[in-house]
């Protein structure tokens, strides 16, 4: 749907997550308050950047290369890939502010400042990020919304891989990790179809993680009650 129907003029978009949940500790606040603004990408919401201009990354890339995660949750492997990584630099998205409390504590503890983070919406910041910036991107465990009826909010949806295609550079790569096997079928249907190809040569390429990987809390939730995880790796055409 692209009425604009908020007041700001941001096309109406259905957010169907949680943005908060249990109370902060006074800390998580303080970080809240003193580390976002901080680590802000640049004008990204509707209210700061009505024209949508591009965002500006150059002061913060300074010639590095760009990665994306989508949905980082407690920010396990945002933090993790920040600190393997220095000479690339990440912007997460998270609109659950319980998680981006978490990641920022994180992010402190490890000392990286190769990390910027956007509290909100990723088609938000699609809208404004440079075409063909990003060289990786990731996906890991998103919301599996089971239900039939629901499969329309998962990510792996036009509405989300058509932005993220126009972000990423060619040949760009994009990883995807669930233990959903209806997950699996939506984005083997959908992710090609948006112009991604499987990058898997045997059952091994989907089944053992990434080299770099590193099993976050859902992950090992998700092995105790028996899901089988599957890493699928594809490229940008």
């Amino acid at each position: 749907m692209t009425d604009t129907k908020h007041p700001t003029g941001a096309p109406w978009r259905n957010f169907y997550g949680r943005f908060k949940g249990k109370a902060l500790r006074p800390l998580q606040e303080k970080m809240l308050d003193e580390d976002l603004p901080r680590l802000s990408p640049g004008p990204v919401s509707w209210e700061e950047n009505p024209d949508r201009v591009t965002l500006d990354l150059s002061e913060f890339l300074q010639g590095r290369p760009l990665w994306l995660e989508v949905g980082f949750g407690g920010g396990e492997h945002l933090t993790h890939m920040a600190a393997r990584y220095p000479d690339v630099c990440i912007i997460g998205c998270e609109p659950y502010l319980n998680g981006v409390a978490m990641t920022l504590g994180k992010l402190r503890k490890a000392g990286v400042d190769n990390v910027r983070i956007h509290p909100g919406d990723a088609r938000h910041l699609f809208d404004v990020l440079p075409a063909g910036s990003v060289a990786k991107a990731f996906l890991n465990y998103p919301d599996p919304w089971p239900k039939a009826r629901h499969h329309r909010r998962r990510f792996v949806t036009e509405e989300h891989l058509a932005p993220l295609h126009a972000c990423m550079q060619d040949v760009a790569e994009f990883r995807v990790a669930t233990d959903i096997p209806d997950y699996v079928r939506q984005t083997m249907e959908e992710v090609p179809r948006a112009g991604f190809e499987w990058l898997a040569e045997g059952p091994s390429d989907w089944r053992n993680p990434w080299s770099d990987w590193i099993s976050t809390r859902y992950e090992q939730k998700a092995l105790r009650e028996g899901r089988v995880p599957h890493y699928m790796t594809f490229r940008r055409l």
